[in-house]
């Protein structure tokens, strides 16, 4: 079995700010044609191969040494979320105490990236979470189908914003994209972009509505030239949702892009990650193919609502040596 080294992500190369077009190719994005030449330009993903290099990469180890840091990093890059009709301003509370504090028991817990929330308890979260130096995330732009008008969107982004949100988790239009209107969908992203102001911006692209690979590396490519900050798998609402493939797919594409501008991006993983194992899989992943300068909050995160729980029982299992009651899987 390899064993693959992971350390913390490289200081010298931060996440650069976001321009529409990624600087010197923005004459790729000009007009449709020029957009959609790009874009069916991309060199085609091989399935097969990319299922291949996926499985070979969840069979590497880590060091014991390591296993401390992935786990306080992973807990480190999570958004934590609750995303259901039935959320509570108290549920939202509790949630809040959770991400700043995640162990009441151990205060070398780290806390989580952000808490990930719907506009209208934006503000509960905002006030739960002043001071803690968690950031507060809300989805938008009809959330989750992105079946609206576009002036419906922005007032969506800006109510969000304007309620104290520091990232927004935007929804492209799948029908858009599959359809090869790609303009329509880099403009929306555009738009969406600059409603956010300072605010950061995360594209869901829903691969489990893109079919194949190939849309996958376009879809994300489509999503860093018009501006995003990060690229996310999905809403955790459609089945698939992130799959070693599409992960990895996505992280050649934030590699490539940062290659060809020098601007680093991130990459947000949502949808059925659930235990350690998984997680320190993806770490893996993340320095495997794009380097150890992803390995931060600020360029990788994971969308979980579960996965805590999970990370902290892990973490209290490395520390006493014993599991702090339940059944959860080893990393081991």
């Amino acid at each position: 079995m390899t064993e693959t080294v992971l350390r913390p992500a490289s200081a010298s190369a931060p996440a650069g700010p976001a321009r529409p077009g990624g600087g010197q190719l923005a004459d790729v994005t000009r007009d449709d044609s020029s957009l959609r030449r790009f874009l069916h330009g991309l060199p085609g993903v091989d399935q097969v191969g990319a299922e291949a290099r996926a499985a070979s990469l969840a069979t590497r180890s880590i060091k014991t040494t390591a296993k401390a840091w992935a786990i306080d990093t992973a807990i480190r890059m999570v958004d934590l979320t609750t995303l259901e009709g039935a959320d509570t301003h108290g549920k939202v509370r509790s949630l809040c105490a959770k991400a700043a504090r995640p162990d009441p028991s151990d205060p070398t817990a780290p806390a989580v990236a952000a808490v990930c929330v719907y506009p209208d308890l934006v503000a509960t979260a905002v006030q739960a979470l002043r001071g803690t130096g968690v950031g507060v995330a809300s989805v938008a732009t009809a959330f989750p189908s992105g079946r609206a008008a576009l002036a419906t969107k922005l007032v969506d982004v800006r109510d969000a914003v304007a309620a104290g949100a520091s990232e927004i988790d935007m929804v492209i239009d799948r029908g858009a994209f599959l359809s090869g209107r790609y303009l329509q969908v880099f403009d929306e992203i555009v738009a969406t972009k600059q409603a956010c102001g300072t605010a950061h911006l995360k594209v869901i692209l829903e691969t489990g509505e893109l079919v194949t690979l190939d849309s996958v590396r376009r879809a994300s490519w489509l999503a860093l030239l018009a501006g995003g900050d990060f690229i996310k798998t999905s809403t955790g609402k459609v089945t698939p949702a992130a799959t070693p493939p599409v992960a990895l797919v996505m992280l050649q594409a934030a590699r490539d892009f940062a290659a060809r501008t020098g601007e680093v991006r991130g990459v947000k993983l949502a949808g059925g990650i659930r235990t350690t194992k998984e997680a320190v899989r993806y770490l893996v992943m993340v320095n495997e193919v794009a380097g150890d300068r992803w390995l931060s909050p600020d360029t990788f995160r994971f969308g979980a609502s579960t996965l805590l729980n999970d990370l902290l029982q892990q973490r209290h299992k490395l520390s006493t040596g014993a599991y702090d009651g339940g059944d959860y899987v080893s990393i081991d």
